[in-house]
């Protein structure tokens, strides 16, 4: 077998990432740096095995198979997943995907492990994400929280249904949306009726969407008397016995194949307890919003990172008319292109992982406008980066054995979860009317770098031109959405980028001296020492 390139495995995910070593290196303090380096190069070392590779093909060739009745005919309502499945998960919640909540710097080295080993596998990392995020949720109601905010950070991976005093790990999924009113989760119908103890609900109702139907427990919003509420609902009842939480079947998705997502119905003895208080549902997820939206923007940074890897790998040693790909000036132009859209998208996931760990005023006015912006902008490039990408490999990458076509149609997911395009943007524009302080701390963390590149500096200006006119916005809140997240990543390039990196950025996403596609950058920028840095070279 000639002019094939060798299978991209056997090496370190994390070490072969520059931009990603590069920005926990400059947000981790000195003395923990050394121990987050080593539990992020074990992640990475497993991630780029053959071995965890083997099992993100598995977990989607095979998908999970909802079992509503046992051979008795018990109604059970189980989802039955490939041993793959629970070996990624179990190594995921191992690494304490799910416990950013419980060491230092732990929202930044979490975000970087995610995007580590979400690489090899996207569709376990929706679990991740709703355990991780169920916890800000649930320290609304401290009594919940002393019991499950422990289990839901633990580092095991507890697979099977049990109550939760005899769990030692446990996950968490989301049932918010309804079909009649979608991401409008105010016209929900899901009935909560109080019962005699206090804090306990019976739920009348279905919802849409559910996500990790396979849980120990679930966060669902439910029309109380006192109005929209968000409940906890155990999987299986204090006393063992099975809750109704009814199965009624598993969406047939696009991607995210090895992941569920089911339909349920509740049937008016299915028991919740309340979290926060009556009529303030929204307020009481909004906490668990922030948190999986940034996810959204990690998870899409690492299918990016992951498509990017196998172009810059295949073209390294693939030979066409007399020249590795990887030489010739138009591909080069095509792999610098790609490149410095996922570094950005990993630079600016990373600061927002800072930002959490920060927990200051601005760091959360920050969030406040930067989370929606960048969920916007970041998940809307990685589909277009990725069906580049697949582009690089010819008809290799459009076969199913490459994993591209996995990656292209999971690239769409993290646009639409968690509130698709217009949500985004017009939630970036509520931020802009009401919280003057999120506007400030934005302005704040681009100024840093004004003064060092002209077209920066430019595109400054013509956003704050933008801003200081507000009438009439919701018909524009998605050009402000992408000119807030390209100057905001712009920013942080400049600052924390080699010069070839930013210099290109500013050129092409902000000084408009590119094309619509990709691979049309200016031939004079430093279009091979770009594509270099970001190829993952094999131990």
């Amino acid at each position: 077998m000639t002019n094939q390139p060798p299978p991209l495995t056997g090496y370190d995910v994390f070490a072969a990432d520059p931009a990603l070593t590069e920005g926990v290196a400059r947000y981790v303090a000195a003395e923990h740096l050394g121990e987050a380096r080593e539990e992020l190069g074990r992640l990475g070392r497993a991630a780029g095995s053959a071995q965890a590779q083997c099992w993100g093909a598995q977990a989607n060739a095979y998908p999970p198979v909802l079992r509503t009745h046992d051979r008795y005919g018990h109604r059970i309502d189980e989802v039955e997943f490939h041993p793959a499945w629970h070996r990624l998960l179990g190594h995921a919640v191992g690494a304490g995907l799910t416990g950013a909540w419980t060491r230092p710097h732990g929202h930044l080295r979490r975000t970087a492990g995610f995007l580590v080993w979400t690489q090899v596998e996207a569709g376990h990392g929706c679990p991740l994400s709703m355990t991780h995020a169920a916890v800000p949720a649930l320290r609304a109601e401290p009594e919940l929280a002393a019991v499950w905010e422990p289990l839901l950070t633990s580092p095991v991976y507890d697979a099977e249904l049990r109550p939760a005093a005899r769990k030692a790990g446990a996950l968490a999924g989301m049932a918010m949306t309804e079909k009649q009113g979608g991401s409008d989760v105010r016209a929900n119908t899901t009935r909560a009726e109080p019962l005699a103890a206090d804090g306990e609900y019976v739920l009348t109702g279905h919802k849409w969407f559910c996500s990790a139907p396979m849980s120990d427990a679930f966060l669902v919003l439910a029309q109380a008397p006192g109005g929209l509420t968000c409940f906890l609902l155990p999987r299986v009842l204090p006393d063992g016995t099975r809750n109704a939480f009814r199965l009624q079947r598993l969406k047939d998705k696009l991607g995210n194949r090895s992941n569920a997502s089911a339909e349920v119905e509740f049937d008016g003895r299915t028991w919740a307890r309340r979290v926060g208080e009556e009529g303030r549902g929204l307020a009481a997820i909004i906490g668990m919003v922030a948190a999986t939206r940034l996810d959204c923007v990690t998870a899409s940074a690492a299918v990016m990172r992951q498509a990017v890897a196998q172009a810059l790998h295949h073209t390294a040693y693939r030979e066409a008319f007399g020249r590795r790909l990887a030489d010739q000036p138009l591909m080069r132009n095509v792999l610098a292109d790609l490149a410095l859209e996922s570094e950005a998208a990993t630079t600016l996931a990373l600061r927002l992982a800072a930002a959490y760990d920060g927990g200051t005023e601005r760091d959360r006015a920050l969030l406040r406008l930067a989370v929606p912006a960048a969920k916007y902008w970041v998940t809307k490039r990685c589909t277009p980066v990725v069906a580049e990408a697949l582009e690089c490999l010819g008809g290799n990458g459009y076969v199913e054995e490459s994993g591209l076509p996995r990656l292209l149609r999971e690239a769409p997911l993290n646009s639409i979860w968690e509130g698709s395009g217009n949500v985004q943007a017009l939630d970036v524009l509520r931020a802009l009317r009401r919280e003057p302080a999120a506007l400030d701390a934005y302005l704040t963390e681009i100024g840093a770098a004004r003064g060092a590149d002209h077209r920066l500096d430019r595109a400054i200006r013509g956003l704050l031109t933008e801003l200081a006119d507000l009438a009439g916005a919701e018909a524009r809140a998605r050009r402000l959405a992408e000119r807030m997240a390209l100057v905001l990543q712009g920013a942080l390039l400049v600052r924390y980028a080699p010069p070839e990196v930013a210099d290109a950025f500013c050129a092409a996403r902000l000084g408009g001296d590119a094309g619509a596609a990709f691979g049309t950058l200016p031939h004079t920028l430093g279009l091979a020492a770009i594509a270099e840095r970001a190829r993952p070279v094999a131990e």
